[in-house]
Order: structure tokens, then sequence, then C-alpha cells
């Protein structure tokens, strides 16, 4: 078989292996927290960033949300690396940010946070654990922190040890899609769909 062909296959596998009361749960607190009017924060690292921002725009655009990623501040970022260290970037910004217990930190991540990788992430879950906020998660292999401490995490099945962030973070954007185009989340149809005929 083809690496092609094997990683497309996997893609399948894994598409039918989604937990999908998890992700009918994730519906379900985004609704809670879009009706209390609490603001959405996404967190991810590497390809995971890249995932937040675009997920950012989707949640406002289309589904209504007041949502924000810190990696999209590249200044406040880089400054709290700088002058705080890593570990403690995503938790000085939500606290900035004056998290509460109506907004939600969605947790986009391959690993979800452990003792020695992405620390930032561990760090902002205890935060957010602080103030009451929801934490939320689409992770890959076992879910890390995020796994154990979230109110709901969707945990992408590892069906090839040697694939996990690729497919983790391609699933990121699997799901995060489903959720804004989801009927009890979204108020706007994307561009596209609107110029049917």
């Amino acid at each position: 078989m083809s690496f092609i062909r094997q990683h497309l296959n996997e893609t399948a596998q894994i598409a039918y292996a989604l937990d999908e009361s998890a992700i009918e749960r994730l519906v379900t607190k985004l609704e809670t927290v879009r009706a209390k009017q609490g603001r959405l924060f996404v967190l991810g690292v590497g390809g995971s960033a890249a995932n937040a921002s675009h997920a950012v725009n989707d949640f406002r655009k289309l589904a209504g949300f007041e949502a924000y990623a810190p990696t999209d501040n590249v200044a406040e970022l880089t400054a709290r690396t700088n002058d705080d260290g890593w570990e403690s970037t995503f938790m000085g910004w939500l606290a900035a940010s004056r998290l509460h217990a109506r907004d939600a930190v969605l947790v986009l991540s391959v690993g979800g946070g452990q003792p020695s990788v992405s620390q930032n992430i561990v760090r902002a879950i205890n935060y957010a654990l602080s103030v009451g906020a929801t934490i939320l998660g689409i992770i890959g292999r076992d879910g890390g922190y995020t796994a154990t401490m979230a109110d709901v995490c969707v945990i992408v099945p590892t069906v090839n040890a040697n694939a996990v962030t690729p497919h983790a973070e391609a699933f990121q954007a699997v799901i995060w899609h489903l959720l804004v185009s989801h009927p009890r989340l979204a108020l706007a149809t994307a561009k596209w769909e609107g110029l049917q005929a």
C-alpha cells in the first residue's frame, strides 16, 4: 500500500471512530457559553496555534462568539515569553483578559499538555479552573492534562503512532468546522454555501 493510500485510509478510520457524543457535548457547552454572553479563548501551540487563529475567525464570523486566540497578538505573546517565561504566557494572557466563569477555554493540542511539554497549556487550564471557566478540548493521543481536566474533550483516535501530529491537527479543523456549521451554533452561512443556486 502506498503512503498516500495509507494516510487517506487512516483519515477515514479516524473519522469513523470519533466520539459523536463528545462532539455533541461540545456543542451543548458552547451553546451555553454563548447564551450567557461568555467569551471563547482558543489556545494552541505550533500548528495548533495556526488552527486556533482560523477557528477564532470561524467562531466569530459564523457562530457569533466573541472569540480570541492569544497567539494572534505576537507582540504580547513574545513580551510575556521574554519577561515572564513561556510556561506562563497563556495564563498571563487570560488573566489580563479578565477570564471569568461565563467564558470558555478551548484547547487545541496534539498532546493536551504534559508535565514536560506544553506547560503553558497546563497552567492556563489551572488558571481557568480557578475562575470557574468552562474547559473544552480537541486533542490527539490520550488527551494529556486537557482530557483529565476538561468539561468536555474530544480525543482524535491514534490509528498510527507515526502520524499522531498530522492526524490530530487535521481533525482539529474537521471538528471546529463541524461545530461552527452545526445547526445549534451556526448563525451565518459561509460565503460559498450562500452562493448556491
